[in-house]
């Protein structure tokens, strides 16, 4: 009895430790989502689809320019700041920032420089004109912008800083909420492009703020010492850079097969299912880079602990997706006209098909972790190759027999395929295995997205609805079931806790 009490209460603590990481980086990511919604929404009801997928394109070419001209040096000068802070070296730490400082603005300056003279070639290949290139031109300063910010970024999550990382967030989501409000609303689309700018730069702005609450001692940076950080920061940023890239291109590909097909118009469509489909996921997503990558970095030569934290994050993270996703799934046409207008009527069932694509994205996420923790850039590099051909190579097939709906479920197509080869590589890896709780929740998850799934596609309106809502309903108890069994009790608000145990059957007391 002691020993399986000590077992559960280690077994709650380590859950407890997920979920507070989870929770610090997801609030802020909700604010941060609630301000998008409410941007988008704007633009939507000022712009109209047209507009909604102008912007699409402009993001997805600058997150790519960033991807490319950024190198992963954000993401490699995490690691070398953890590292410097677990020796505790406020040295070390100095010289590893101003380096990641330097080398950001130099990379900025070519990134910016090499958009503006590839504006041309760019436009024609997005847009089949040359029109749009003085406005791709001016993209180069955001991207100047959002590299440079990295480098305060990188300091205060490699320290650790997550309150920070939090308010930053928000600070930074509420400044850009403002200024593309403003601009479109007085520019129209003219203002698109430049929001974009303004975006940029109070995200900078934000960065540069929670950045300098971090003292540091004065380091004196020699050029020995600046060229040798920068190779290890290049060398372990090319796994990175290579998946910001492949994600970010097959974002535009695809979006250029949906805009060649059928127009501008079935872009912003497909933009603005893409939007709301990874909104709910997205906090569970960032959490899983900002905090549980770290700690399994720390378990990678220990696999058994290493596969016990991919299973219980995997768990966390269906439970707290899945009622979520069902919900959307089933209100899909009340979703979109809340968040758009009924203009965006053709984004429902490309916005069903995202849902799918994103419970199975957030079951494959935790193991591909695990090709990081131990280091295998190769490895996860070739799979994120495999990963864009598989998407934009369904894609293109899709696109081109069912129309917009197609891209959606190309989608959902990746992370089937996605998943299997991921799962194969880490078994072969660490001898990772799902546990048998895991396995059932996935089956359950996946039954009940497919017949939420079928009922909103093939039952007239309020039939596909009310099942849908059923399903969703089961969902929510099935989750808080387990959710109140591996919280700690001190997370559960006192007031409510007794309802919520009659309500899923639990008794603590005698468990």
């Amino acid at each position: 009895m002691g020993a399986a009490g000590d077992e559960q209460r280690e077994e709650s603590r380590r859950y407890g430790d997920i979920i507070k990481s989870m929770s610090v980086i997801g609030l802020s990511q909700m604010i941060s989502i609630a301000l998008s919604i409410l941007r988008i929404k704007v633009l939507a009801v000022l712009l109209g689809p047209t507009g909604v997928g102008l912007f699409g394109l402009y993001n997805v070419i600058l997150d790519l320019g960033a991807g490319i001209a950024g190198m992963g040096v954000q993401s490699s000068g995490v690691r070398q700041v953890a590292i410097a802070m677990a020796e505790a070296d406020t040295t070390r730490i100095a010289l590893v920032a101003q380096t990641i400082s330097r080398l950001s603005i130099l990379l900025g300056v070519i990134g910016a420089v090499l958009l503006f003279l590839l504006a041309g070639p760019v436009s024609v290949l997005t847009f089949g004109t040359e029109a749009n290139a003085p406005a791709i031109g001016l993209l180069g300063a955001a991207l100047f912008l959002r590299i440079i910010a990295g480098s305060p970024f990188a300091l205060i999550q490699g320290s650790r800083r997550m309150g920070d990382l939090a308010r930053m967030t928000v600070l930074g989501a509420v400044l850009n909420t403002v200024v593309a409000i403003v601009l479109v609303y007085f520019l129209g689309e003219a203002g698109v492009v430049l929001s974009l700018v303004a975006m940029a730069f109070t995200s900078w702005l934000a960065a540069i703020w929670y950045g300098r609450q971090i003292k540091l001692p004065r380091a004196k940076l020699r050029w020995s010492s600046f060229s040798a950080e920068t190779r290890v920061l290049l060398g372990l940023g090319f796994a990175f850079m290579a998946s910001g890239i492949l994600t970010a291109g097959a974002a535009l590909a695809i979006r250029v097969l949906v805009t060649q097909h059928d127009g501008l118009e079935a872009a912003g469509n497909y933009q603005a299912a893409w939007a709301l489909g990874g909104i709910y996921v997205g906090f569970i997503l960032q959490a899983m880079g900002t905090d549980f990558y770290p700690r399994l970095s720390g378990l990678a030569n220990d696999h058994a602990a290493a596969n016990r934290l991919v299973n219980e994050q995997a768990r966390v993270s269906m439970l707290l997706a899945g009622p979520g996703l069902l919900a959307t799934i089933a209100l899909s046409p009340q979703v979109i006209i809340a968040f758009y207008s009924s203009a965006f009527a053709d984004a429902v069932p490309v916005l069903r098909w995202l849902c799918l694509g994103m419970l199975l994205r957030v079951m494959a996420w935790p193991m591909g972790y695990l090709i990081l923790a131990k280091g295998k850039q190769a490895m996860f590099f070739w799979t994120e190759v495999a990963a864009t051909t598989v998407h934009v190579g369904l894609a293109y097939i899709l696109i081109d027999t069912l129309g917009l709906q197609g891209a959606g479920i190309a989608f959902a197509g990746l992370y089937i395929w996605h998943g299997v080869l991921i799962n194969i590589l880490v078994g072969r890896l660490t001898g990772f295995v799902w546990s048998s709780e895991n396995v059932q929740l996935a089956s359950l998850f996946l039954l009940q997205v497919v017949v939420a799934l079928g009922a909103a596609e093939y039952l007239p309106g309020l039939e596909g609805v009310l099942i849908g809502l059923g399903v969703t309903a089961v969902a929510c108890w099935m989750s808080l079931s387990q959710l109140v069994r591996i919280f700690p009790e001190k997370w559960i608000p006192s007031p409510v806790r007794p309802l919520i145990y009659r309500v899923v059957g639990y008794r603590p007391e005698i468990a």
